[in-house]
């Protein structure tokens, strides 16, 4: 989902309450601010963790899931691209 902006909100198109979209920008903060691959690594773990959970107990709809494990892993690929 990845536009080629760097400023975009990936997560702008999800429907997610707002308890939800704090602790995700939260999560995207943490990928992008990785200091290095072990962390960069950790936080997208955590982020797909919180993904997961979202899933497993059917909170969002299932295309909304899917556009957060997008934007995380868009995020990690960016980050990592950008340590190496």
């Amino acid at each position: 989902m990845s536009s080629g902006n760097p400023t975009s909100d990936p997560l702008e198109p999800l429907n997610l309450p707002s308890s939800i979209r704090v602790q995700a920008d939260k999560l995207l903060l943490a990928i992008r601010s990785g200091r290095t691959l072990p962390d960069t690594l950790r936080a997208a773990d955590r982020a797909e963790g919180f993904a997961l959970g979202l899933d497993t107990v059917r909170v969002l709809h299932a295309i909304d899931v899917e556009g957060l494990y997008r934007a995380f892993d868009d995020a990690a690929q960016i980050r990592l691209a950008e340590l190496l």
